[in-house]
């Protein structure tokens, strides 16, 4: 094995530093999720993602392509939510083959009951603990690797293989 086919040790431990973090905070947030909103990390993404667009509805598919979730999961998910009654899923007014989610009422209503907590975690766990620079410096560091990871395809944009 060459050099250019290891991570130098200060790469490796950035490397394991973002995936511990990562984990250690997706865990917490899962944890604060289902105990103040009996949500998985995923439906809380579909919701709060609802609430954040204009007329607080999305299509299926890019409620997918913005969580990078796959078709079935996130139809899953909205299942789920729609359950519940924080949904609600549509024919898409323009193309009655795409699925429009909109946020209830009480979809609405469950992410004021959670949204407080939720904002609380994560700066306690990771904000408040942070540089004054770092939320600058983990933006300029990060965004281009998400960028470069956004580059293919998302998983829900691929083409299905034929079996």
């Amino acid at each position: 094995m060459s050099g250019d086919e290891r991570l130098d040790a200060e790469q490796l431990a950035a490397y394991f530093t973002l995936t511990e973090v990562g984990s250690l905070l997706e865990q917490a947030v899962a944890q604060q999720l289902r105990d103040e909103g009996d949500l998985s990390p995923v439906q809380f993404q579909i919701l709060a993602g609802l609430g954040s667009v204009p007329g607080n509805a999305e299509r299926m598919t890019d409620i997918a392509d913005r969580i990078v979730y796959s078709r079935s999961g996130v139809s899953y998910q909205a299942g789920q939510l729609e359950q519940r009654g924080l949904i609600t899923r549509t024919p898409a007014p323009d193309d009655e083959r795409s699925t429009l989610v909109r946020l209830t009422d009480a979809g609405h209503a469950l992410l004021d009951h959670v949204m407080p907590g939720h904002v609380a975690l994560v700066k306690r766990l990771m904000f408040d603990v942070m540089p004054a620079s770092g939320l600058a410096d983990l933006q300029r560091s990060l965004g281009p690797v998400r960028d470069r990871l956004r580059e293919a395809p998302p998983r829900s944009a691929r083409p299905r293989s034929r079996r």
